[in-house]
């Protein structure tokens, strides 16, 4: 087995234990409950959980579980951060496969840099598809986010303003109905008080599909 693979087992126990800690914060989580919501033997999850507390990630007391350390806090936070991003992700372009397998297989994908890019591509988003909050991001990434933060959906243009459209997640129906307005990547779109203007169009965009449209402001 590759390192690679490991990590990603690892990845996925400290992603599961943040998510208990969502739940019920500083709490205790037995290895059995990790193994049932793993879908993994118990004798797995007690040798990752044992490998997990030798590398700073976990406190593991025998017979009553294990908890999160400050590292393994940051880092479960992290990968939860990168999935329901990946999540969101998947939910807004013209994705017809399994968008919660897709995104398990994608928040190993991320490095920073990926995660500054769709951060910024998404505006920064708060909830994930179903309501839950997206973690925060750390402050390695949230600096870089709040410098780079020019990007922004049409959705959340400010009125008066304008952007140019620089991505369009949309099906390629959708890109003909657009193209019919004018709305390209490079054209430049502006918010008013009744709806939006592209090339000297008045246009009435659903709230669905200017999220979908990334504008550079």
């Amino acid at each position: 087995m590759g390192s690679g693979h490991f990590q990603e087992f690892e990845d996925e126990y400290l992603e599961t234990l943040y998510e208990f800690h969502e739940r019920l914060p500083g709490q205790r989580v037995r290895n059995g409950d990790l193994a049932k919501y793993l879908d993994v033997s118990p004798a797995s999850a007690t040798e990752m959980v044992q490998r997990l507390a030798k590398n700073g990630y976990v406190d593991y007391v025998p017979y009553k579980g294990a908890s999160l350390t400050p590292k393994g806090l940051d880092h479960g936070m992290m990968m939860k951060r990168r999935y329901r991003l990946a999540e969101l992700l998947l939910t807004l372009l013209p994705f017809e496969g399994d968008v919660h397998e897709t995104a398990c297989r994608l928040e190993h994908a991320f490095n920073d840099d990926l995660e500054i890019c769709i951060s910024l591509l998404l505006g920064n988003p708060t909830l994930d598809p179903s309501g839950r909050d997206i973690p925060p991001p750390n402050s390695r990434i949230s600096d870089k986010v709040e410098q780079q933060s020019n990007l922004v959906s049409l959705k959340k243009l400010p009125n008066d303003q304008s952007g140019e459209v620089i991505i369009l997640m949309t099906s390629s129906e959708d890109n003909k109905v657009l193209g019919n307005f004018g709305i390209t990547v490079g054209q430049k779109i502006t918010r008013t008080n009744t709806g939006y203007m592209c090339q000297g169009n008045i246009l009435q965009i659903s709230e669905e599909l200017a999220e979908r449209i990334i504008l550079r402001c």
